[in-house]
Parts: structure tokens; sequence; C-alpha cells
């Protein structure tokens, strides 16, 4: 494949590492190149930022309120994880 149109294996990680980490410039623009095409990749993208957010929500209304946000990370982190 060439640099511009990407595998949606490839979109899959980017879209991950874009949940917890910052994505290159380059990165970026293969992943909106690709989920321009991809309506199956775009679908993911969505759903992931969405179960993200919910997981995010439901941690901190569960977790004790000592200001500490590590362990919720964490545990979002061991879930995508599993899941991917």
């Amino acid at each position: 494949m060439n640099a511009l149109m990407i595998s949606c294996d490839k979109a899959t990680l980017l879209i991950e590492k874009k949940m917890s980490d910052s994505l290159t410039f380059g990165e970026k623009f293969q992943l909106r190149f690709h989920t321009m095409m991809c309506d199956a990749c775009r679908r993911y993208e969505k759903q992931s930022a969405l179960l993200e957010n919910l997981l995010k929500g439901h941690l901190h209304q569960h977790s004790p309120h000592d200001g500490d946000d590590s362990a919720a990370e964490k545990t979002i982190e061991k879930i995508i994880k599993k899941i991917s």
C-alpha cells in the first residue's frame, strides 16, 4: 500500500493509539484519509470513543473521590487492551 492509504488493521491500531497517546502529524493524516474512505473504520472510531467516554463516566461515578484518577485510567487501559 502507498503512504496515504493504510490498511484497516493499521487504522485500528492508530485509533487505539489516539485514545491513549497522541498521534504524529503523519499518523493523523493517514488515519483521517483512511476514515474518509472507510465506513467500517469510521464507525469503529466513533464506537471506540463512545465506549471510552462511557467507561470514564462510569468509573468516575463509582470511584472514591480522592482526586486520584490514576486507578480509573489504569482500569480503562486494561479494558482497552483486552478488547483490542
